[in-house]
């Protein structure tokens, strides 16, 4: 393993990257060269976006068939703008997850809001993702107005059709009573056991226009193996500390080092308080033994080889509210 996407282009300097050149960068870091685009073939991204914990990173992990980015029952996961890359015969698909879209309450709240709404300007079609077993409430207006202004067509997506009772049919109309006045067309499915979402891919694909591969057709994501293998462990914690230690967790991969049997992955546990470093390590060590436990098998799965983890705590009071620690930990205001 060396610090490259898994599967993924390097860093780009914009949203879009061009077609392969005789310079192709990809080629430098040993990945194929990007094909020529058969006749009629679609491309484009599409923003998937929408309150927290309605679906959208489990959408985007059903959707590329391999997961790239971390689910968990806590709201507000999702801290960066992941891009998750699809190719058909027929489309390439770049799904862009965006953070979920709430009142922000600290300076990385408005950090994540403010890269959700600039994601809004820069893709081809939006996905509004909305769960549908609970009727449309408040933070989804406040959704509805933001995409109101958007230049793209809108796609509003009932997600968790699996789990709606079917004796309240009635939900889906609160929906449609959003969607109705701003022409938005609408879907209906389940990112968790992917019902519906041949369906909606067919829905998404109307809306891209004819283009190139943007990337290679094997990729699924352009984030590097380093910020996957963190946001991993974050998965972790969030499973087994749940409210405990709910968004005062920051990763940050120190150091990897590889031999052709094994990956040894160094990884510190960023938090703001010392109270939440005693919850994370545990009685004994033992939570953060069981942390380390199943985010190593996670990585292992990621780069499919034996892995080394080791992970320790460090406190940073207020990181949230830092601007500098926000940056030192990869949070910035994306362009």
């Amino acid at each position: 393993m060396t610090d490259e996407p898994i599967q993924t282009s390097p860093s780009d300097s914009g949203d879009r990257p061009s077609e392969a050149s005789p310079t192709d960068p990809l080629q430098a870091w040993g990945i194929p060269s990007i094909p020529v685009a058969p006749p009629g073939f679609r491309s484009g991204f599409v923003g998937i976006v929408g309150r927290p914990n309605v679906g959208k990173s489990t959408l985007m992990n059903q959707m590329v068939g391999q997961k790239i980015a971390i689910t968990s029952p806590v709201a507000q996961t999702t801290r960066n703008r992941l891009r998750g890359i699809l190719t058909t015969p027929e489309a390439q698909f770049i799904f862009v997850d965006t953070p979920g879209i709430h009142k922000p309450h600290h300076q990385l709240g408005k950090v994540l809001v403010q890269n959700a709404k600039q994601a809004i300007q820069s893709v081809d079609v939006l996905l509004f993702v909305v769960d549908c077993t609970n009727e449309a409430g408040g933070g989804d207006r406040y959704v509805t107005d933001l995409l109101s202004h958007a230049p793209v067509p809108v796609i509003l997506g009932l997600n968790k059709a699996d789990t709606q009772d079917p004796e309240r049919g009635t939900l889906d109309q609160t929906y449609r009573d959003l969607a109705e006045p701003h022409g938005w067309s609408t879907a209906k499915f389940s990112a968790l056991t992917g019902q519906g979402l041949p369906e909606l891919q067919h829905q998404l694909m109307q809306h891209l226009d004819p283009g190139p591969y943007y990337y290679p057709p094997d990729l699924v994501t352009d984030q590097p193996e380093r910020f996957i293998m963190g946001e991993l462990i974050r998965e972790q914690i969030l499973q087994l500390t749940r409210e405990e230690v709910p968004h005062s967790v920051a990763i940050a991969i120190e150091r990897v080092e590889e031999t052709p049997s094994l990956t040894r992955v160094f990884a510190a546990i960023n938090v703001e308080r010392d109270s939440q470093k005693g919850i994370l390590i545990g009685k004994g060590g033992q939570m953060l033994k069981a942390i380390g436990s199943a985010a190593r098998t996670q990585i292992q799965k990621l780069i499919m080889g034996k892995v080394y983890l080791e992970l320790f705590v460090k406190v940073q009071p207020r990181w949230r509210q830092s601007r500098m620690h926000l940056a030192e930990l990869g949070y910035q205001v994306e362009e």
